[in-house]
């Protein structure tokens, strides 16, 4: 299972494909003990596309939809997620 701070990124991402600089603008961090992006890269849970005239895109894999699945499917009865009824996207199509 991924740390709580990645999974919020995998979700983060998961809504909608996200602009490479916009990843890293929202998510950065000075701390050397706080290294999200590289966890989330490391594990399998986000990868970069370059589509053109858009620039890089941030995607989550299929390795990501299973770590937030698993991850909602293991909530407590009764919790509400923030983004259960939005299924996550797989590709930046809409922004071709």
């Amino acid at each position: 299972m991924a740390d709580p701070l990645v999974l919020d990124f995998v979700e983060w991402i998961a809504r909608e494909p996200r602009l490479y600089s916009e990843v890293i603008a929202t998510w950065r961090t000075s701390c050397p003990r706080l290294t999200i992006w590289e966890d989330a890269v490391d594990g399998g849970y986000v990868s970069r596309e370059t589509i053109a005239g858009f620039g890089l895109i941030v995607t989550v894999t299929e390795n990501g939809q299973s770590c937030c699945a698993s991850t909602a499917a293991s909530a407590e009865p009764g919790s509400i997620r923030r983004d259960a009824k939005r299924p996550p996207l797989t590709s930046p199509a809409r922004l071709r």
